[in-house]
């Protein structure tokens, strides 16, 4: 049996699995080390961001007042909870990652559509997030060494200057040095980086309401939405949110895997989600509440506030704390999905670092500054995140808790030949891709369709539900066949 590089021991199935199919990375684990706090400290990682501060405080702008937000923000991190939970304790029972449990709905070689999507997908992000980053790592080199640094802004080259080019590749290269030993190493980096950031936005609360004399407003909407304008407001705002977590929905089987028991999971994501959630959001609306009045506009950019703080000290800690934030986020939300769809392509060839290094590299080809700094093409690229996510959500989680009763035959994951559980149709489910297919398309067009705009913060539930729809009952006469796998899989579940 070998030790991952990530401290975690894989379990080869009880039958020779195919070549193809198998490495140590994507096999079942059996020492899970992930708790309550460490999958705590990965939602730190994750909300404790500029966007999850700039998206709960844009919220305020959608015509709702300050308990209207905070319902809809209650409401909708508690249905964010419990589809996590869905998606979390099917990588708990099962032991795999994402690719790996698709197999077991979209066929074992259909499984790389699903993940070759949201591989795409984390692509896109962890370019733009790794940019991010990269400007906290600007602001501190133009404070400590401007008469160095300043000289390397003037000349740019294919649209970012030679200062951006080099904090930008120095934070490409930081955040393969911090998940080059895997799984525990970025568990041991979050532990600590999540809360580190609390600090920091404990510490701008407090300074700004001191600076603006207790003069915070939670109604920060200069047009207060009434009637049916309000209801719809309220409830696009928890769609919204639920959206804004549809990548994470489709593979935290991926940290679902590690806890040793459900509980762990589901307490773990309660005072990650609910719980922090809530309480960063408060911290986002109240300084940026303060912002209007200390500086005569809303600023949602906490980087940008911690700059007109006007103190070296305290812009350098700000933007170093940030810029370890921004890492964090983007290996847990992106490198480490990248890293287990990249190696389910090539198992034999392709390890989970491997996986992890091919998306670092494609990152850079978007020229993720252009599509940050392009509202046309992020709004065109987060609304298609709902319309390509929301469908594969609904199939994985109708089929493993539905059809299957939230029981696979986990050897049978790892099995090529066509006598093969789920070889299906030449490897793929030709029912489950034509329901992602159906449903896609109709959440694309309301997602992307001007004409259709007033259902597009809808487009992920609608695709969800809508795949979900069209695949129970194309997969429903086979359920006979699915129920043996209760017995064939339950040995595995304590692994």
């Amino acid at each position: 049996m070998a030790v991952l590089p990530d401290e975690q021991v894989s379990v080869p199935p009880a039958n020779s699995p195919s070549p193809r199919l198998y490495n140590e990375d994507l096999a079942p684990v059996r020492h899970r080390n992930w708790g309550v706090y460490n999958i705590f400290a990965m939602w730190m990682q994750d909300i404790h961001s500029i966007t999850v501060y700039t998206f709960a405080a844009s919220l305020f702008f959608m015509g709702l007042n300050g308990i209207q937000v905070f319902i809809a923000l209650a409401v909708s991190v508690v249905i964010i909870w419990g589809l996590m939970n869905l998606s979390g304790l099917a990588g708990q029972r099962t032991g795999v990652p994402f690719p790996v449990l698709a197999r077991s709905s979209f066929g074992v070689w259909g499984a790389n559509i699903p993940a070759m999507i949201r591989a795409g997908i984390a692509v896109i992000y962890y370019g733009i997030l790794t940019y991010l980053g990269s400007t906290g790592l600007q602001i501190a080199a133009l404070r400590m060494a401007r008469p160095f640094t300043e000289p390397l802004t003037h000349h740019s080259f294919l649209g970012l200057h030679t200062l951006g080019w080099i904090c930008f590749g120095a934070m490409w290269l930081i955040q393969l040095l911090v998940v080059r030993h895997g799984m525990d190493a970025i568990r041991r980096f979050q532990d600590w980086a999540g809360p580190a950031v609390w600090l920091v936005m404990f510490t701008l609360a407090i300074w700004m309401i001191v600076k603006s004399s207790g003069d915070v407003s939670f109604d920060l909407s200069p047009d207060q939405a009434h009637g049916w304008n309000l209801g719809y407001e309220l409830i696009a705002a928890i769609a919204l949110n639920v959206s804004f977590f549809a990548t994470f929905l489709v593979n935290f089987a991926d940290f679902g895997r590690l806890a040793p028991n459900a509980r762990t999971v589901v307490r773990g994501n309660f005072f990650g989600l609910p719980v922090n959630f809530i309480l960063f959001a408060m911290v986002a609306v109240t300084v940026t509440s303060a912002s209007i009045v200390v500086f005569g506009e809303a600023i949602t950019d906490p980087v940008k506030l911690i700059e007109l703080t006007d103190s070296t000290p305290v812009i350098l800690f700000g933007a170093l704390v940030f810029t370890v934030a921004t890492i964090g986020i983007n290996i847990v939300a992106d490198f480490i999905s990248c890293a287990y769809d990249f190696s389910n392509l090539f198992p034999q060839r392709i390890n989970f670092f491997r996986g992890g290094v091919i998306a670092a590299v494609l990152s850079v080809l978007p020229l993720p500054w252009h599509l940050y700094n392009n509202p046309e093409s992020i709004a065109y690229f987060v609304g298609g995140l709902g319309a390509f996510l929301g469908p594969l959500f609904g199939v994985l989680m109708s089929d493993f808790w539905i059809i299957r009763r939230g029981h696979v035959d986990i050897d049978e994951l790892f099995r090529s030949d066509p006598a093969g559980r789920y070889y299906f149709h030449r490897g793929f489910n030709p029912r489950a891709l034509g329901a992602v297919g159906v449903a896609t398309l109709v959440a694309a067009v309301l997602a992307l369709v001007p004409a259709f705009a007033v259902w597009a913060p809808f487009s992920w539930a609608i695709g969800a539900l809508l795949a979900a729809v069209v695949y129970l009952p194309l997969s429903w006469s086979s359920r006979a066949d699915h129920d043996s796998e209760k017995t064939a899989s339950t040995p595995r579940q304590g692994l």
